[in-house]
């Protein structure tokens, strides 16, 4: 039982480092997604903001309905700079939920278990 704390420690350990430290050197260029996506079109700046000139799939996406978001953009709200500590808030959501999850699966074996050998 120990040693299984002592892995998920470690584990946690390490994803939060990769999170937080790694991140911060992610490229803030468009990914191969969004070149591709943009790829027969330009992007223009006016003055209500960036525009799309040209014939490109871009041109028919939309704004997602959670873009206003705290963490929007792997950012914390839009400011440049904070990529890591979204990274970190992400993974401690992810690990909660996850381990939330396989907490419930792993009581209702047990309760399974407890019941059919009775």
């Amino acid at each position: 039982m120990r040693s299984r704390w002592q892995f998920l420690a470690i584990f946690a350990a390490v994803t939060l480092l990769i999170a937080g430290v790694v991140s911060y050197f992610a490229s803030s260029n468009p990914d191969g997604l969004d070149s591709t996506t943009l790829r027969g079109c330009e992007v223009v700046e006016t003055a209500d903001g960036e525009e799309l000139t040209g014939e490109c799939i871009a041109q028919h996406a939309e704004e997602h309905s959670l873009a206003a978001s705290p963490l929007a953009d792997y950012a914390i709200g839009g400011r440049d700079g904070t990529g890591g500590v979204a990274g970190i808030i992400g993974v401690l959501a992810t690990l909660v939920v996850a381990g939330s999850v396989f907490w419930l699966i792993a009581r209702s074996r047990r309760a399974t278990d407890r019941s059919g050998s009775g």
